[in-house]
Order: C-alpha cells, then sequence, then structure tokens
C-alpha cells in the first residue's frame, strides 16, 4: 500500500508526490514540530532508547496525532514511509541504541539537511527500528521509508533479515510496497521501455502500480517553468497510481483504497495535502510557518471516516452534513498552537 514519486528535471522545482493507503482513516492531521525540541525514539522500557534534539523544524501529516507517517523539513529534505510486508527489523540488540517506526521519519526530520547528510551519519553512527503495534488496526507496521531532498537525492532504506539495505542515488525516483525494492527494479525489466516486451500492466498491485508510475514519470512533458503545472503533472501520475475505493478483498490483505495524497515541492518548501474524500486541495508555504513552536492543522473535517469515530484528537472541526470540510487552498495561516505530539512507542 501507498506509492511514492520523485520528479526532478532542469528548470523545475523538485518535486515528490505521495499516495497513503490504508484500511481504515489514519485521523491524519498536519503538524508543524519546532526546532530545539528533545525526543526519545522509543519508549522508557526500552534498555537503550535513541535521544536527540530537532535541528530542523519540519511539517508532517500525522497518524492518530502519534506517528510521523511523510513531511518535509525547513531545509528541503523529505520522508515518507510506506508499507512493505516483507520487512524483517530483527531481533533486539540493546548495544544499539532504538527507535520506533512511529518515529523513524521524524528522526532524519530533525536532524539532516540533505539525504547524503543522513545517511553518513547512519553509517557512523548505527541504530534498529523496531516495529510498531497499531491498536487502531491491530496490526503491526512492517514498514520500509523513502528520503529526498532539494538537489534531487533519494535513498530507499528497507530492513530485511534484521540488517538495512540502502539504495542511494538519484536515479531511485518510484517505490511502491512488495516485493523488496531490488526485486521491483527486476521486475521492472520485463515491460516495454524498461527493457522487455510485456505491455504496462494494470491492475492495483504493488508492482504493477511501480511499473505505471515509473512509466508515466519518463513521459511527462516540460512544463515551460509554470509551477503550477509541475504540481499537476506530477498529481495526475500519483492518481494514475491511487487505488479506488472498495471493500476489502481477503485474498490481497495488503491492497488499501487510497485515503490521501501529498506533494512535496522541496525547491520552494511547498507541502500540498489532497484528502481522497474532499475535493478540496489545500497547500503550506514552509516559509510562513513558526518553527519555535508546535501548532497542528484539524483535517478530521475533509475525512468523514474519522469524523465521530475518533479521527483526529479535538473532534470534527467544522464538517458539514456531507462531510465536506472547508479548508481550501493555503492554509499555512490557519494552524492553531498545541502540544508536541507524544509518538507511540514500540
Amino acid at each position: 500500500m501507498c506509492t511514492r514519486v520523485l520528479w526532478q528535471r532542469d528548470g523545475q522545482p523538485v518535486l515528490v508526490g505521495r499516495n497513503m493507503d490504508w484500511k481504515q482513516s489514519l485521523g491524519t492531521n498536519l503538524w508543524v514540530l519546532p526546532r530545539g525540541v528533545d525526543r526519545i525514539g522509543i519508549g522508557a522500557e526500552d534498555p537503550n532508547p535513541l535521544t536527540w534534539t530537532a535541528r530542523y523544524g519540519s511539517l508532517v501529516a500525522a497518524a492518530y496525532d502519534s506517528a510521523t507517517t511523510d513531511g518535509i523539513n525547513e531545509a528541503g529534505l523529505a520522508v515518507h514511509v510506506l508499507w512493505l510486508a516483507e520487512s524483517d527489523f530483527g531481533e533486539r540488540d540493546p548495544a544499539l541504541p532504538a527507535v520506533s517506526v512511529a518515529s523513524w521519519a521524524q528522526l532524519f526530520l530533525d536532524r539532516f539537511a540533505s539525504v547524503a547528510e543522513a545517511l553518513a551519519h547512519l553509517a557512523e553512527h548505527p541504530f534498529q527500528v523496531r516495529p510498531q503495534y497499531d491498536a487502531h488496526s491491530d496490526t503491526v507496521s512492517t514498514v520500509h521509508l523513502a528520503l529526498d531532498d532539494a538537489a534531487g537525492d533519494s535513498a530507499i532504506i528497507e530492513f530485511l533479515d534484521g540488517e538495512p539495505r540502502v539504495h542511494h542515488g538519484r536515479q531511485y525516483t518510484v517505490m511502491t510496497n512488495s516485493p523488496p525494492f531490488d526485486e521491483q527494479l527486476e521486475l521492472l525489466r520485463q515491460y516495454q521501455g524498461f527493457g522487455g516486451d510485456q505491455p504496462l500492466p494494470g491492475t492495483t498491485a504493488a508492482a504493477d502500480r511501480f511499473a505505471r508510475a515509473a512509466y508515466y514519470l519518463e513521459h511527462l512533458p516540460p512544463t515551460d517553468g509554470s509551477t503550477a503545472r509541475a504540481y499537476a503533472a506530477l498529481l495526475s501520475v500519483m492518481r494514475n497510481a491511487a487505488q479506488p475505493f472498495g471493500t476489502p478483498d481477503p485474498q490481497r490483505p495488503n491492497i488499501s483504497s487510497t485515503i490521501w495524497r501529498t506533494l512535496s515541492d522541496l525547491t520552494n518548501r511547498v507541502y500540498v495535502f489532497e484528502s481522497s474524500f474532499s475535493p478540496n486541495i489545500v497547500w503550506v508555504r514552509l516559509d510562513r510557518l513558526d518553527f519555535t513552536r508546535a501548532a497542528r492543522l484539524d483535517l478530521s473535517a475533509a475525512d468523514p471516516a474519522s469524523v465521530g469515530a475518533g479521527g483526529g484528537a479535538g473532534g470534527g472541526g467544522g464538517a458539514g452534513a456531507d462531510g465536506l470540510s472547508d479548508l481550501v487552498g493555503d492554509v499555512s495561516g490557519r494552524f492553531e498552537a498545541a502540544e508536541v505530539f507524544e509518538a507511540m512507542s514500540a
């Protein structure tokens, strides 16, 4: 579940699209998280929790107001957490500091300005990522993670057989879910345009979405310097890779509907959010945010599935009878002061 696409082309901003596919509402809200916050990456019951202080402020999409799933920091680094059923984080080694998957993305957003800087630190200071149990869906979160920055650099990080596997390079522009990333690259070679003779696949399976996203990304036309047109172009690819509403299929347990998507403009520091439950698109300009204090934008009014069902702390925030939100356009000034949320422990 989920799709991420990175688009870098000379003469236009570096853009990243991301679809969030999930089987129920995540109660997603947008959060401004400030610089200078001291964090503990896992609960106090762990013998060796990773600790750090936020160097950069960030804007994130948080699940249940307790886990960072996607976001961008003020330096132009973005992080995206996607599902990978094959993830294996291994047994706990108390000699290494640990971070929960709920805080994994936030660690990178807090501390690093570029993909290269993040990977260099990871190589010099290894740590363990611990899986997260989600009581809302009765699921253990087996995930992998993508990093991208304003220079167009990219990295995919997966844990397989207890060890991190890193794919680093500007060529790694597309990411979906199962199978693991190296197998996805191999499968891609069977299709027309990528070395094979098979026609472009059309199902919502992760490998098929990977192939379609890669194909349509390669065929996006130049935007002639129009940022708005560039946004629309990448969103057209993300919508092609989206999954429509549907009832759960026991034969395909890792397939879910797309509940929201984001677009990160890493050059201009703009974060776009589109709920599948609302016709309205909203965006936030990071240069209009105050990264000295925490703030929250309640999106539950744009998610009818969360209203009255515990989604989005603080309630519906103005959903009408049809569940539509009055949020639309630039919402940079509509955040309300809040206490920094406490991330779920592993």
